[in-house]
């Protein structure tokens, strides 16, 4: 199915029966796009498997409507080729400078 595999910004959500834990992250890393995935559950545990198993820059549990300015927005794959977002956001973006000064001592 298209819409399953394809990367949409619309009001638009692809949904699917599947028979386990397995085969929907199969089937959700069946893509050439990685920015997003949520996972809804009341089990924190079953959402970190999900997140480890992922091949997306962010997983969302529970929700698919906030972005956190601390955390890194990222996608993988196709998607995305950079970070925006917090302090690693701003990385790509600056360039540090050392500075080493020895000032005079006062007598």
């Amino acid at each position: 199915m298209t819409i399953m595999k394809e990367e949409s910004f619309g009001p638009v959500v692809g949904v699917m029966p599947v028979s386990s834990d397995e085969q929907a992250i199969e089937l959700m890393n069946d893509s050439a796009y990685g920015l997003t995935a949520a996972v809804f559950t009341k089990d924190e545990d079953r959402a970190v498997r999900f997140s480890k198993a992922l091949q997306t820059g962010t997983v969302f549990m529970n929700r698919c409507d906030y972005l956190d300015p601390e955390l890194p927005w990222v996608g993988v794959k196709d998607t995305g080729k950079g970070v925006s977002l917090s302090k690693h956001g701003f990385r790509g973006v600056t360039k540090l400078k050392g500075l080493h000064f020895r000032l005079p001592t006062k007598n």
